[in-house]
């Protein structure tokens, strides 16, 4: 078989197929991620010190171990619990048990949006410690609650700020979206695999795949580029 002829008519199509399961993935831990690393990340500067005692836990130890542990933790540890309890109480805790046996998918999407939390919480963080005391007081002298400040006034000087970092950890994400599979995700680079073990062609399909890889990386930074110009303020370098 020719060289184009295995493009067009074996790998192109498997990777689109695997290109479309990783989207699936990165989309939702994407989101996810920056959602929680917004809560985590404000709640660990604002919030009451247990509070901010629990939550640096958490971004120690998912920022301290590998995302690959993590997630064969999720997919192949987790389910031990099941096994645990179903032999401990009877499998009358099925119900309950099953809980603890992730999906190939729902384990790589809960690996992925705690670990980027975990890093993006910490660009929320330093956005809001970097904001001047003097905005606060000024939102206090004209009778503004503290969550009033922070949602009016913190959180939109704050979000400008973090936006670059947070946008570098979405790439990342993209990159790492590749692990998935190590537990059965048959997204981009499993797929990749597949048709490389199978028809013994390596340099091109993984070459085709590292290109699938660099456009998402390309689109992904060109829209995180167009929401920093929407998000400047012409004239105020400090909130840009």
């Amino acid at each position: 078989m020719g060289t184009l002829e295995f493009y067009r008519t074996i790998l192109f199509p498997a990777l689109n197929q695997g290109l479309r399961v990783s989207v699936a993935i990165i989309i939702p831990s994407a989101i996810l991620g920056l959602a929680l690393g917004v809560l985590v990340g404000a709640g660990r500067t604002l919030g009451k010190p247990w509070l901010t005692r629990l939550l640096d836990a958490y971004v120690a130890v998912f920022r301290g171990t590998p995302l690959l542990v993590q997630l064969m933790m999720w997919f192949y540890g987790l389910p031990t619990i099941s096994v645990f309890l179903e032999a401990r109480f009877g499998p009358g805790v099925r119900p309950f048990s099953d809980a603890f046996r992730l999906s190939p998918y729902a384990a790589s999407v809960t690996a992925f949006a705690l670990c980027s939390g975990a890093y993006q919480s910490e660009y929320i963080r330093g956005a809001i410690l970097s904001i001047k005391r003097g905005q606060f007081l000024a939102a206090q002298a004209l009778g503004f609650t503290r969550g009033q400040t922070f949602w009016r006034i913190t959180a939109p000087a704050a979000a400008r700020r973090a936006l670059p970092g947070c946008g570098n950890e979405i790439i990342y994400l993209i990159k790492y979206s590749s692990l998935a599979m190590i537990v059965t995700m048959s997204e981009l680079t499993g797929k990749a695999k597949e048709i490389a073990s199978l028809y013994f062609r390596h340099l091109e399909c993984y070459l085709a795949t590292a290109c699938y890889y660099l456009a998402l990386v390309t689109l992904a930074t060109w829209l995180l580029s167009y929401a920093e110009k929407r998000l400047s303020i012409p004239g105020d370098p400090s909130l840009s």
